[in-house]
């Protein structure tokens, strides 16, 4: 089978170098910077110069991009997916999208005879690189079943949550969990290090106690060093975050809490620090309490 990767970036360049290592595929990638181009052609991959050649030569299409105007423009564009691919393509879309833009890209694949799953991915840069990021995926069973082992070839859990829009759902209620937690470990670290507690002892606790999630984990390995360095970036967090807000809405359902994170985080924005990792919402109490949480 010949495999399109578009997107081999921060992401999508680790699972598409499993996808190279534990396959027979053949596997073709384009991306528009070189580097990442060059990571997956030293594994053993092809390149080629556009999403549209691509999408002519290739039996799977993956994308793996950072906000829904680029996967729309990449998917459905005059150069894009649905013009060139062959009726009986499979598109995989392995970004974070709202659960209207994957069906609308569902719907026009679907006129094109292309088969599509959404299978937005969990886990950060650290478990797509061994293998064992979460896919949660949704689309039709069959197309499902068929592209399993291709799922299960850079993944760790595969989950089909339903048609699609499911898993954007999933992914993006996953997400706020996570941000919240990670705002409360922020507000907890604060006042760990306002009481005088020795804040290694304090992590301790939490590391063994019920306060532990991985929110709380991320936010103590990056503030506690003071090394905001991105595996996963605050601009990217707020517009996962602002996406799953939407949804809420849509839904009827009353923010109490993942707002006030939102805010957090456009204030972080704010002080110039979105391509920081998302845990860098810890330099907002930082910065207005003129304290340093470290240890």
């Amino acid at each position: 089978m010949k495999v399109g990767f578009i997107g081999v970036g921060n992401m999508g360049g680790p699972m598409c170098h499993n996808i190279i290592r534990n396959t027979n595929h053949e596997v073709v990638v384009f991306d528009l910077n070189p580097d990442a181009v060059k990571a997956c052609t030293d594994l053993g991959a092809s390149s080629v110069g556009s999403v549209a050649e691509v999408a002519k030569s290739c039996d799977v299409v993956i994308t793996s991009l950072p906000i829904p105007r680029i996967v729309e423009e990449v998917a459905l564009g005059a150069d894009g997916i649905a013009a060139n691919a062959k009726a009986g393509t499979t598109f995989i879309d392995l970004s974070t999208n709202s659960p209207a833009t994957a069906r609308k890209l569902a719907e026009t694949m679907a006129a094109k005879g292309i088969h599509m799953l959404e299978a937005p991915v969990s886990g950060g840069t650290a478990r797509a690189k061994d293998g064992s990021i979460v896919i949660m995926v949704g689309g039709e069973t069959a197309a499902y079943e068929q592209q399993l082992p291709l799922l299960k070839s850079f993944s760790g859990e595969v989950i089909h949550v339903g048609g699609i829009g499911m898993g954007s759902t999933a992914k993006l209620i996953n997400n706020m969990l996570a941000f919240c937690n990670a705002a409360a470990a922020a507000e907890a670290l604060m006042m760990g290090k306002r009481s005088g507690i020795d804040l290694k002892k304090l992590d301790a606790v939490i590391r063994n106690a019920s306060g532990m999630s991985s929110g709380y984990n991320n936010m103590s390995n990056k503030a506690l060093k003071g090394d905001f360095a991105p595996t996963f970036a605050l601009d990217l967090a707020h517009k996962d975050l602002r996406l799953a807000m939407e949804m809420a809405d849509e839904l009827g359902v009353p923010g109490m809490i993942a707002p006030q994170v939102l805010n957090l985080m456009r204030m972080a924005r704010g002080m110039g620090l979105g391509t920081s990792d998302s845990s860098s919402v810890i330099r907002v109490y930082e910065t207005a309490l003129n304290e340093e949480v470290r240890a």
